[in-house]
Order: structure tokens, then C-alpha cells, then sequence
């Protein structure tokens, strides 16, 4: 016969294995995004290209290019590009 365990173990055994295994999902989450250093790069990037306003930032490609969602000109035309890592140069303008 098997015991049970008492419902406060059981209920923390539960707390501590959401927590193990949501505990990597914010680190996940923002190695996709730019440090605070290459999101300024990448901004000063985007106005000289003459950009005035962008959506979310991403990392791709195993960090060989950015995805730029919603990067707006002037007129309002808005464009999702994706941007070389080095030299920040336009790869794809939709």
C-alpha cells in the first residue's frame, strides 16, 4: 500500500516545480532582445536611416540578424525590416 503525502508537502512540491520550470522562461525571453547597449545602436540606426518611430526589437537567425517590426517613416509607411548584426545595414525592408 502506498502512503500519501500530506496535502501542505504535496501543494509545495507543486510550487516548487512551477516555479523550476518557469524560472527559465524569462531568461529565454530576453536573450531574443537587445542589451540596453545594442537597443541603443540599433535605435540611433533606425533614425538615421530616417525612422521615426519602431514596434518589438528581436534577435534571429542565431543572432546574425535583428527583426524590426513596425519601423515607421515620416509619411506613416510602416515596414518590418530585418537588419544585419554587425554593421546594422537593411537586409529586408516588407
Amino acid at each position: 500500500m502506498t502512503q500519501r503525502r500530506p496535502k501542505p508537502l504535496r501543494a509545495l512540491a507543486a510550487a516548487v516545480l512551477a516555479t523550476s520550470l518557469l524560472a527559465g522562461a524569462p531568461t529565454a525571453y530576453a536573450d531574443d532582445r537587445p542589451s540596453p547597449e545594442e537597443r541603443s545602436r540599433i535605435e540611433a540606426s533606425l533614425r538615421q536611416l530616417g525612422f521615426v518611430s519602431w514596434g518589438e526589437i528581436e534577435r534571429e537567425d542565431n543572432g546574425r540578424r535583428w527583426e524590426v517590426d513596425d519601423a515607421r517613416m515620416p509619411d506613416g509607411t510602416k515596414y518590418d525590416l530585418e537588419l544585419a548584426a554587425d554593421e546594422l545595414s537593411v537586409l529586408k525592408r516588407e
